[in-house]
């Protein structure tokens, strides 16, 4: 087995459906357990809480997430990103991932062909989620 890098999220009560919504732009098997599921808060506020969610989607897509509890400090969308990268022959499955981030959300790139040559994107979506999509540009011919 591999060691893999998954992107891990915090919420603040919206990590069911922000998972909900990601298993319906990535598609793949959708886990997910409540604090009370596992005895994890005392707070009855917390209760039906996401203590651990995880969405592993075809072609080796992996997230996680969580809802932060009350007791811990949460400040959204300042500290994280998820890039989603692929060469030319990705080109679709990405644009087609970028479609459906889009919806509800806010671009903060248009995904166009950068400097650098790659086509590449910034969406804040509509739970406030930087994603970065970058789409590798063909080889120029040497």
């Amino acid at each position: 087995m591999a060691v893999t890098l998954n992107p891990y999220l915090g919420f603040r009560g919206d990590a069911r459906a922000a998972m909900e919504f990601y298993h319906s732009v990535f598609g793949g098997e959708l886990t997910q357990s409540t604090y009370a599921e596992f005895h994890a808060s005392e707070d009855p506020t917390e209760q039906d809480n996401i203590m651990h969610s995880q969405l592993v989607a075809p072609g080796g897509l992996t997230l996680m997430a969580s809802d932060t509890p009350n007791s811990m400090a949460y400040t959204p969308g300042d500290n994280y990103s998820i890039s989603l990268s692929g060469g030319a022959e990705d080109d679709d499955e990405l644009r087609g991932y970028w479609d459906k981030l889009v919806v509800g959300g806010e671009i903060t790139a248009p995904l166009v062909v950068a400097a650098w040559g790659d086509a590449f994107g910034m969406v804040k979506d509509k739970f406030g989620v930087l994603w970065l999509v970058n789409i590798a540009g063909t080889p120029a011919a040497s």
